[in-house]
């Protein structure tokens, strides 16, 4: 029978189980046998770097964690050998690092067992799914790509309307000098007739003849 002194750390082990599970944004349960001691430190290593923490569990201690966290149907696939991964932020991380590893090492027979994401249960269709997405970073780093798009574009916009309204700022033309109104008259029209030579005169009438002068008379 185990003393007090070990029963506390099981006691302590179970706890910090359950409040990991609570907190954890996404976990999966792995079977991971056939798995052999360089395969599981390159395993562990995508796990750690990917902000995922990951653990092989006994199942006694793990059926009384989910339990406490509120999780009771993960306990029905815990036989065997059982390794947990979760992630407190990255809800694609476990599951996705463990499946791509899985790609890169066909010949392990490891698999999903179960999983978890914001306190409900997965089934492996959805785990799978979940693994295939884009991992935090990358969703994070082409939200970034995207957003610094749209503020190059805004920029470049705003550039062309500041270089538009400079163009249209121009210095102000001089206001035109009003002439001054001018003292000459007007130059009259000369009158028609003298536009051309005078009308020309009327002939005089045909100077009538003399009669001519008479014979003398005898």
């Amino acid at each position: 029978m185990p003393n007090t002194k070990v029963l506390e750390q099981k006691k302590q082990v179970v706890a910090d189980l359950a409040d990991r599970l609570k907190n954890a944004a996404a976990g999966v349960l792995v079977d991971y046998k056939g798995i052999n001691v360089e395969q599981d430190t390159k395993l562990r290593k995508s796990f750690r770097e990917a902000g995922v923490k990951y653990e092989v569990v006994k199942n006694t201690l793990l059926k009384l964690a989910v339990k406490e966290a509120g999780l009771d149907e993960l306990e029905a696939v815990l036989d065997g050998t059982t390794a947990i991964a979760t992630a407190a932020e990255d809800a694609v991380a476990p599951a996705k690092v463990f499946k791509d590893f899985v790609k890169e090492n066909s010949t392990l027979e490891i698999s999903f067992k179960s999983g978890f994401a914001d306190g409900k249960i997965l089934s492996l269709d959805e785990i799978n799914a979940l693994a295939d997405l884009p991992s935090r970073e990358a969703l994070l780093t082409m939200l970034a790509s995207a957003l610094l798009g749209t503020v190059r574009g805004l920029a470049v916009a705003l550039n062309a309307v500041a270089e538009k309204k400079g163009e249209g700022e121009e210095a102000p033309a001089a206001p035109a000098v009003e002439e001054a109104p001018s003292t000459e008259a007007p130059a009259e029209e000369a009158p028609a007739a003298e536009e051309a030579a005078e009308a020309p005169a009327e002939e005089a009438p045909a100077s009538e003849e003399a009669p001519a002068e008479t014979a003398d008379a005898e």
